[in-house]
């Protein structure tokens, strides 16, 4: 069982840049490959960004490559969410999510979610 808590989420301008964090329980953290999700209002949950394991193998959405980061520190068992150039689309809440190696971009595959952290980008 993992239990996932995001933080970080917040009102920024456009242009502005946000980290968000997700800390996870558990002494396996090392094992799951982490994922972050996005869903606006109206729409469906969408995938952002998933990192593996070991942190080295990293895949991301079309819409925020070169802008957002994902990374992990597996000694605090904690992922994070580098977010950089945002814009008033990025505005969403957001979720961490866990599941099993290897990554996976489907959120029917991830086992583990936190309860999110809302993202507002202002024009």
């Amino acid at each position: 069982q993992v239990q996932l808590v995001e933080s970080g989420g917040g009102l920024v301008q456009a242009g502005g840049s946000l980290t968000l964090s997700c800390a996870a329980s558990g002494r396996t953290f090392s094992t799951y490959a982490m994922g972050w999700f996005r869903q606006a209002p109206g729409k469906e949950r969408e995938f952002v960004a998933t990192i593996s394991g070991s942190g080295r193998t990293t895949y991301y959405t079309d819409s925020v490559k070169g802008r957002f980061t994902i990374s992990r520190d597996n000694a605090k068992n904690t992922v994070y969410l580098h977010m950089n150039s945002l814009k008033p689309e990025d505005t969403a809440v957001y979720y961490c999510a866990a599941r099993g190696l290897p990554t996976a971009t489907i959120k029917d595959r991830y086992d583990y979610w936190g309860q999110g952290t809302q993202v507002t980008v202002s024009s």
